[in-house]
């Protein structure tokens, strides 16, 4: 069995026996003499490569990609009898990591700080004597209400760290109930959580489902001085909507990571407004643990087992 290891991260799975990995290019169409391999892990690669490969690995049985998400494997063309298996779990901790990072920047004003030291000015207007309860803005995760648009491994792994620092999380999902300790509700819910939310957090996926979901009628729900903070994909945000929420002063700001066109476009307005924190889809990018996962579903793949993180189409 031949299995093709991107050369976008550094790789070393356990091999079941009969198996033979290759490093291949992700950026360069697969080598012809590899495209009767029957595995392909999946990390970084072009849409273009991507679809080639889909075309040309007529043996191809099966694709492990290393992004939380599959939807790039999706939308490649993969034939309904090649299994897809994703990522999740390899971007908890980096991903929370990035997304605390981006929570605690806006509540502390960095964007506009760093902005003064780029023009030699001491602004003061965030430094000195501050109020120890402020109403009408969000500078604290000390009792702020916030709310977590997508509920999986990865809010699992923020939410704590949130609570941490004073926070009462709340998470949203399909199925409500109780994980991991924090109450989980609906979208149905919005009308009593949103009008309290000092932060508003999505790490929701991209599918048909989830696409401009937040638009407009969620982004009015929200007090004038919640911020959005997206770390999910962009997809998933109606950004005329957004754009309009901010420059309306509808709410307080937004945290973006992730946008609908990436590298998001010089000519964005996004890049001008001065209550925006842009990152360049920096939250992830680092799968830990995935050497782990490949021999793990290789050793079931092999075996006839299910498969983690299996994806159903």
């Amino acid at each position: 069995m031949k299995v093709l290891l991107p050369d976008t991260v550094e790789l070393d799975p356990e091999l079941p026996d009969g198996a033979v990995a290759f490093v291949y290019d992700v950026r360069r169409p697969l080598p012809d003499e590899h495209t009767d391999a029957e595995v392909l892990v999946v990390w970084g690669n072009p849409p273009d490569t991507l679809a080639d490969a889909a075309r040309r690995l007529t043996n191809l049985r099966w694709v492990q990609t290393l992004a939380a998400g599959p939807d790039a494997v999706l939308q490649a063309g993969f034939g309904p009898d090649v299994v897809i298996t994703a990522g999740l779990g390899l971007h908890d901790q980096t991903v929370a990591e990035h997304t605390l990072a981006l929570v605690l920047a806006v509540a502390r004003r960095l964007h506009l700080l760093v902005r003064a030291q780029i023009g030699h000015r001491w602004a003061q207007e965030w430094g000195g004597l501050q109020p120890v309860h402020e109403t009408g803005s969000f500078r604290t995760l000390r009792d702020a209400d916030v709310v977590i648009w997508g509920f999986g491994g990865i809010a699992a792994t923020l939410a704590p760290l949130l609570t941490a620092l004073g926070a009462q999380v709340t998470g949203v999902a399909r199925t409500p109930g109780v994980r991991h300790g924090y109450r989980v509700v609906t979208e149905e819910a919005f009308p009593e959580l949103l009008p309290r939310t000092d932060v508003l957090i999505s790490i929701l996926p991209a599918t048909p489902a989830t696409a401009h979901v937040l638009n407009a009628a969620v982004l009015a729900q929200l007090p004038a001085h919640a911020w959005v903070v997206n770390v999910g994909r962009g997809t998933t945000v109606d950004e005329p909507a957004l754009l309009a929420a901010l420059r309306e002063g509808r709410i307080g700001g937004a945290a973006l990571d992730v946008f609908d066109t990436e590298p998001l476009p010089p000519a964005s307005p996004f890049w001008d407004e001065p209550n925006v924190l842009i990152t360049p889809h920096a939250a992830g990018g680092r799968p830990v643990g995935a050497a782990a996962l490949i021999s793990e579903n290789l050793g079931a793949f092999v075996a006839d087992r299910p498969l983690r993180n299996l994806i159903t189409r």
